[in-house]
């Protein structure tokens, strides 16, 4: 027999060979295993070919690293048999692990079906080699050939199967797995090459291929269909898990977009949007089975001042604290919503109407606590309209309707309280209702206008300006004064369009009397809140001042003192880009709010405006004569100037004179006026004393 000798270099490429088919199997079987469909299908086929050809490769590297001392020659087509069995070998390899679940009475059978493709592999590429005489084998080494193929199988299909998942802990594992299932493939490979002896008479075919340059050829196309295998395969992994972290984080933002779309962004409670399609789900529910519910609309009394007073910043942290309240007493099947400002709405399943009598008097008394916000202790109440499904209303906006006339009706009785829906409430809820309406078509058909009440230098003239009112012409109930719809505006937010019309429409008229010779005429207009804090303010302002061409000085802006409070490092900015435009400010109605003095001494104002509620019960000797006097003497030390309104009688027009008002303002000296009576008697101003509206 001939002696055979092996070159060590190919012995090491074929492991190597082994080992990267091995990673590529355990590779595949996750890319496989993660996909679906089409993809599936791909990786499936793409991966047992390449796999299959690793297998092959390093079987026959590892036959051509074999020296007997004399040329080898292989016979083609039996060579691509045995590569195409062991790409069979492969593709049902991977197609066994993929499935769900590999238990024994599978894995047995496949690892026989594996085993006996490898084997077969070897045999048949052992049989390409053109010899005669043939090859002498010794069946006990081909027999453990066998055992290590059937051992090996199991192990890779077993190993294979448990190492799938592309989790990152495993990639360690999954390394270690490819080493041992390399080093089994090569092992069963040598094994069967030390069954196979050749004999001394041995001769080749000079037909087939020569084996001296075919060992570096399977080597370079072996290993880059392995390599670039493993590249797509790691790029697509890479790729999968991006896409699968941008898809939670996808779905991440969805529920974060879906609960700020649904609930309430101050308490989480569930805003109008869920509870209008919480309450058609408990109408169709009440409808099905026969069932009834209450719906309770809630509203707090006493919280406008407490934000007024204290500022936005508490009042969110009370309603806060009123929501964990209002949570105490609910049990059973409910929903609390709030819908906006201090407004609420429970949603409650109820037998009988007297549980739902039960229920608001528990929510009721629960507000009816003083609640402790840092160095405050504020207290606030609740007043309460409930509305009986189907007996209130059969749809949610009768129901809705209802409820909050039922709860407005409350308000009226004395609050803190609650009150069942009747008939004759919606009187006063809908006469709200359609004052409403028709004050969103109010600016477009012209109704409202502005009249004029002058200001006079103290004691009694001339006059120096103007401040413009808002009055409603209604075309059924006439002149309406601004008490009676300005709060609905307040509600609905008309107050902004509406003070923006204020505006430019003062500023119009100031043109008017400027260009008629009254130069040193100006012209006050309250701001409201809302219109303080829109982003537009001062666009606005300075757009009129442009548009109607006046000197910003002649423009002052009334701010209320709680207004200005609210939010103090924002006035003090709004205020002052307003004053470095030229436009002047006020304080309006100083002494009925909460003012700090370091905050007042900051606010660009030029003057402060003495409230009426002083003036009308001032004497030389009350209270309100002291606190009046107090304010002058600050604001002299502010250097800002003083404006007293609502004088009525003489006596308080000495009396503010003489401690050093500027500006009075009332009816003794001038009653709000149309702009037509104005211009009818500028010619003489003393006149403006006798005006009447």
């Amino acid at each position: 027999m001939l002696v055979s000798h092996y070159d060590q270099v190919l012995v090491a490429i074929s492991f190597i060979v082994a080992i990267l088919a091995s990673y590529t199997a355990l590779n595949m079987a996750g890319r496989v295993a993660g996909s679906s469909g089409t993809a599936a299908r791909i990786w499936l086929t793409g991966g047992g070919i390449a796999m299959g050809i690793g297998i092959w490769a390093m079987h026959f590297i590892g036959m051509l690293a074999m020296d007997v001392s004399m040329g080898m020659n292989y016979d083609l087509p039996v060579t691509l048999l045995s590569m195409l069995i062991a790409i069979s070998a492969s593709l049902f390899a991977l197609w066994l692990v993929s499935i769900e679940q590999l238990r024994l009475r599978r894995l047995f059978p496949g690892a026989l079906i594996l085993g006996t493709g490898i084997v077969a592999m070897h045999y048949t590429g052992m049989a390409a080699l053109q010899v005669e005489p043939a090859i002498v084998w010794s069946m006990g080494w081909v027999a453990l050939s066998v055992v290590i193929a059937m051992l090996a199988s199991l192990a890779a299909l077993w190993l294979t199967f448990r190492l799938r998942r592309d989790a990152a802990q495993v990639a360690l594992m999954r390394a270690g797995a490819a080493v041992l299932m390399g080093l089994a493939i090569a092992g069963m490979h040598y094994t069967g090459m030390m069954a196979a002896q050749f004999p001394v008479q041995m001769h080749m075919h000079h037909q087939g291929i020569n084996g001296s340059w075919l060992a570096i050829l399977v080597s370079v196309v072996a290993l880059s269909i392995l390599g670039i295998t493993l590249l797509v395969s790691m790029f697509d992994a890479r790729l999968q898990t991006r896409t699968s972290l941008l898809a939670s984080s996808l779905a991440e933002a969805n529920r974060e977009l879906a609960q700020l779309a649904l609930h309430d962004t101050l308490t989480r409670l569930p805003n109008r949007i869920l509870l209008e399609d919480r309450l058609d789900q408990a109408i169709n529910k009440a409808d099905r089975e026969g069932r009834t519910f209450a719906l309770l609309f809630m509203d707090l009394d006493g919280f406008k001042a407490v934000n007024d007073a204290y500022g936005h910043d508490t009042g969110d942290k009370l309603l806060i604290a009123v929501t964990e309240r209002l949570k105490q007493p609910l049990k059973g099947q409910y929903t609390l919503a709030r819908i906006g400002g201090d407004e609420f709405i429970l949603l409650a399943e109820i037998d009988a109407p007297d549980d739902a009598a039960s229920l608001a008097s528990a929510l009721v008394h629960v507000i009816d606590k003083p609640f402790s916000l840092e160095l405050y202790e504020l207290m606030v109440t609740l007043s309460v309209g409930i509305a009986i499904y189907p007996h209130d209303g059969e749809n949610q906006r009768e129901l809705m309707f209802n409820a909050d006339a039922a709860m407005y009706h409350t308000k009226h009785m004395g609050r803190n309280g609650y009150h069942f829906f009747q008939p004759s409430m919606n009187m006063l809820a809908q006469k709200q209702l359609q004052l409403m309406n028709d004050l969103w078509m109010a600016l477009e058909r012209n109704e409202l206008h502005l009249v004029y009440q002058p200001k006079f230098q103290a004691p009694a003239g001339p006059v120096v300006g103007f401040e413009a009112l808002l009055r409603w012409h209604h075309p059924i109930q006439g002149v309406l004064p601004p008490d009676l719809f300005l709060p609905l505006a307040e509600k609905s937010g008309l107050i902004i369009p509406i003070g923006n019309w204020v505006i430019d429409e003062a500023c119009r008229q100031l043109r008017e009397w400027h260009l008629q010779g009254h130069k040193t005429w100006s012209v006050a207009v309250n701001l409201s809140t809302l219109q303080f804090e829109q982003p537009q303010l001062v666009d606005n302002v300075l757009a009129s001042l442009a548009r109607h061409q006046i000197p910003p000085d002649t423009l002052i802006l009334e701010v209320t003192e709680t207004t200005a409070m609210n939010n103090p490092d924002e006035s003090v900015r709004v205020l002052t880009e307003l004053t470095r435009a030229g436009v002047k400010a006020s304080i309006d109605d100083f002494g009925t709010g909460y003012s700090s003095l370091l905050y007042l001494k900051r606010l660009p104002a030029c003057e402060l405006k003495i409230d009426r509620a002083f003036v009308k019960e001032l004497s030389g000797q009350n209270d309100d004569a002291t606190i009046v006097s107090a304010i002058v003497a600050l604001a002299k030390t502010l250097n800002l100037k003083v404006v007293a309104e609502g004088v009525e009688t003489q006596e308080q027009q000495a009396f503010l004179t003489d401690i050093g008002c500027n500006t009075l303002q009332g009816y003794l000296l001038g009653k709000p006026v149309s702009p037509q009576t104005i211009a009818a008697l500028h010619h003489n101003p003393s006149a403006m004393l006798s005006l009447d509206s």
